[in-house]
């Protein structure tokens, strides 16, 4: 049985997993207080807090690093890349090191697999699937106006660990089958996947696409500047309303689509109007996503947290079931994803690439 360490840094936590195979057998997520991050100035300082963690945490369990087979961590803010599974090397540190497309805590992630992998002995450390996957037609790359081109940078690690699932289900391989694949969570994306490449998506991270539960979405553009230019907010201000402050936090006082369904349960006219209005931006964006397919479309798929909820799931469903049949997968399982990236190269489905 192959045996793989998994690392998942977030700003307020490390997740980390030990699998046998696929299958995790041991899981833990250490929650980090403010007062213990803000010690520190930048993210790569958190460096050897995160790897004393981790490590103790493999020592409580009588985990060697000497019985991994390989180590796995969340991609973090890399060059655009396609897709897959890479190995960690030099030039990848030295570009998370540098920040190039900006800092995270998931920069830590291929550095601390590295160092592991090297003391168990010189395993392969990989990364899978980061959100800087970059697969899109160049037509969509462009926007209306030449200095500011659309960029990929979307949930690619469960868009595609949840693509490859459903085409495993239909009986066929990723790279055979045309996807729309929705992402709910605290951003939105959807993915228009063509036999194994996202062609095109919504950047939510830079406020393209249907709002989110945090994040207002695409918005009339002269408003926004007018908005920006009023003296009204600052600069940070502004980029906070958009996101962090928008979607159902400004419309409704809350993220928490839980809290919304109660609401809209207890006869909140005003809940339920934001929340359908939610769907009905998200199901816009799974035509578009439909139409860069050409409108050959096998499966529409939704996953992520807010899959969970039926309510929305089914407003969905109901104005996106005439492009293709609908499939509910909820939740997120990144590190299951994160294992499977890992064993298709361990086992020849696959092989490493390079950054």
């Amino acid at each position: 049985m192959q045996r793989l360490l998994i690392i998942n840094p977030g700003s307020t936590s490390t997740k980390i997993a030990i699998f046998d195979g696929d299958r995790p057998v041991h899981t833990e997520t250490i929650r980090h207080s403010a007062n213990e991050i803000g010690q520190f100035n930048r993210v790569f300082d958190q460096y050897g807090f995160r790897r004393d963690i981790i490590l103790a945490w493999m020592a409580s369990l009588g985990v060697t690093p000497e019985s991994l087979a390989a180590v796995v961590g969340r991609g973090g803010l890399l060059r655009p890349i396609s897709g897959g599974t890479y190995l960690v090397g030099e030039r990848m540190l030295a570009d998370l090191r540098a920040g190039v497309q900006g800092e995270h805590a998931c920069n830590l992630a291929a550095p601390l697999a590295q160092e592991i992998a090297v003391a168990a002995g010189g395993v392969p450390a990989f990364i899978v699937d980061p959100v800087v996957v970059d697969e899109m037609a160049e037509h969509a790359r462009i926007s209306g106006l030449p200095e500011l081109p659309r960029r990929s940078i979307f949930h690619a690690l469960n868009q595609k660990a949840t693509a490859r699932r459903a085409a495993a289900e239909m009986g066929r391989r990723y790279d055979e089958v045309n996807l729309v694949v929705v992402h709910l969570g605290g951003g939105i994306s959807v993915g228009a996947h063509r036999q194994g490449r996202v062609i095109d998506v919504n950047n939510a991270l830079d406020g393209e696409g249907p709002m989110s539960p945090e994040r207002a979405g695409g918005l009339p553009s002269l408003g926004v500047v007018q908005l920006a230019f009023s003296w009204q907010y600052t600069l940070s201000e502004v980029s906070h309303k958009v996101v962090g402050k928008g979607g159902l936090v400004a419309h409704l006082g809350t993220n928490s689509a839980l809290e919304v369904e109660r609401r809209i349960t207890e006869g909140d006219a005003q809940a339920r109007l934001i929340y359908e209005a939610f769907a009905l931006q998200i199901a816009k964006e799974v035509a578009r996503a439909a139409v860069a397919l050409e409108g050959r479309v096998d499966r529409v798929l939704l996953t992520g947290g807010l899959a969970h909820s039926e309510l929305l799931t089914g407003w969905i469903a109901e104005r996106t079931r005439w492009i293709a049949p609908v499939a509910v997968y909820p939740g997120e399982d990144e590190m299951q994803a994160l294992a499977e990236g890992a064993l298709r190269v361990l086992n020849g489905e696959e092989q490493a690439k390079t950054y």
